[in-house]
């Protein structure tokens, strides 16, 4: 794996219903020596593109938006590339992100590439909507990007304690 000082990518994933494999967005944010060099938020078509009403009510993201969107095994060249060898942090990632990945490679027989991953919740022991409050980082909580944005941040605060 890939040195990890100040080098990773954040990512974050919203799903339609209840399901680890029902992404409906992506948000990556890709960190070389500290700076953001990249970054990608993707609307997804989950399988049958269903959701959940509660999931709708979380994130905001309904059948209709994704109507016309790729299905993941569509875009995973673009999303491949922020993850294979990396470092990967993610808030929750060992209990939802990175089990999101895995099954969501897994529904569309895709092969799981090697990374590191690290959990800002577990090292920093809070949700993410406190900690941005603690740490004044600008937070649109449930889009992707935001989340992965936020997060990114958090893992550099953390790197630099």
């Amino acid at each position: 794996m890939k040195p990890m000082k100040n080098s990773f990518t954040a990512i974050d994933f919203e799903t339609a219903h209840g399901k680890r494999w029902s992404i409906c967005q992506v948000g990556l944010v890709r960190v070389e020596n500290s700076i953001i060099t990249n970054q990608l938020s993707i609307l997804v078509q989950p399988p049958n593109n269903f959701y959940w009403d509660r999931f709708i009510d979380i994130h905001g993201i309904d059948s209709e938006q994704t109507a016309s969107a790729p299905t993941f095994n569509k875009i995973w060249h673009l999303i491949e590339p922020f993850i294979k060898g990396q470092n990967v942090v993610a808030h929750n990632g060992f209990s939802f992100d990175f089990p999101c990945l895995n099954q969501t490679l897994e529904y569309y027989n895709l092969s799981a590439p090697e990374f590191t991953g690290h959990c800002t919740y577990r090292l920093l022991g809070e949700n993410l909507a406190s900690l941005c409050k603690k740490y004044n980082i600008t937070l649109n909580h449930h889009d992707a990007l935001s989340d992965a944005l936020a997060c990114a941040e958090l893992f550099q605060i953390y790197l630099g304690k």
